[in-house]
């Protein structure tokens, strides 16, 4: 693995494994990601941290526990490199913060969500080679399909009342981080789609009451429309020390809860946020 100065690290998560334990027999997991990605201070200043030619579900996984996430560098002068990326403003949504305005609010009605229904179907969604900036390739689409398979990575599906999937999102899930990875919704038939779709993820990770942590990798203006915010990089990574050790969620209980209307997810809103919903309904109501 190479940052972008060119200097070299071990690429591959079994000989960071090896080192680890060859420098301290009781080498944590923190020890051995610490040898994947080098130590977080010795990082370029900039979102792109490393790229290498290597990618698979171990070195994926070892990514999202450092803080970094993989996206190929495709169109860069680096074709068929892995870019690795740790945001210096990485985006957030505090769970507690997602705005659900009136006009999302009567879109959702018209919507049925369900949880790791079709992730194939979501991830051919989001990969659509007519979207721009389209960056799901065949490597990723291997690794995360893998990846679902064991359980680590989940997607929410968006339903119409035909039965058409209009919209949905995935990301990757460990303890308590859920990094997202995309989102999609039809240009047609899908209105506010991959909106309803996040609605849905963060009452699934609300269950609980646990301080979870969704990642959206950057803050967006679309994403800031519905509470999205940003945190220096050093702190992002101490959310991530403390996310890793919470529960995770109950994502087979989500399932079978599945298929959830648009009626029944707003009252599951309503009820998790009640608290704040008075203050939230006044100030959603203008928009």
């Amino acid at each position: 693995m190479k940052n972008p100065s060119g200097s070299t690290t071990s690429s591959a998560v079994d000989r960071a494994a090896r080192d680890a334990k060859l420098s301290d027999p009781s080498a944590t997991l923190g020890d051995v990601l610490a040898h994947v990605f080098g130590p977080w201070t010795q990082w370029p200043e900039q979102d792109l941290i490393a790229f290498s030619d290597e990618f698979d579900e171990k070195l994926a996984l070892a990514a999202y526990c450092s803080g970094v996430f993989p996206m190929p560098l495709h169109e860069t002068g680096f074709e068929g490199e892995m870019g690795w990326w740790s945001p210096m403003q990485r985006g957030l949504l505090p769970l507690d913060a997602l705005r659900v305005p009136r006009s999302l609010r009567k879109m959702a009605r018209r919507y049925t969500t369900t949880v790791d229904a079709d992730f194939d179907a979501v991830l051919t969604g989001c990969s659509d080679p007519d979207r721009p900036d389209g960056w799901i390739d065949e490597a990723i689409r291997g690794v995360y399909t893998n990846l679902h398979a064991q359980g680590l990575v989940h997607s929410v599906e968006v339903w119409d009342e035909l039965g058409r999937l209009v919209g949905g999102l995935y990301g990757v899930a460990i303890g308590g981080l859920f990094a997202g990875e995309s989102m999609f919704h039809h240009p047609q038939w899908g209105r506010d789609a991959s909106k309803v779709a996040l609605v849905r993820l963060v009452t699934e990770l609300r269950t609980g009451m646990e301080p979870r942590v969704l990642d959206v990798q950057w803050r967006t203006d679309h994403l800031a429309s519905l509470g999205v915010t940003e945190v220096e990089r050093v702190g992002y990574l101490g959310l991530v020390d403390q996310a890793l050790d919470l529960p995770p969620v109950d994502w087979d209980g989500a399932r079978a809860a599945s298929p959830m209307t648009g009626d029944e997810l707003l009252a599951l809103h309503a009820l998790q946020t009640e608290p704040l919903q008075t203050k939230q309904t006044r100030e959603d109501d203008d928009a």
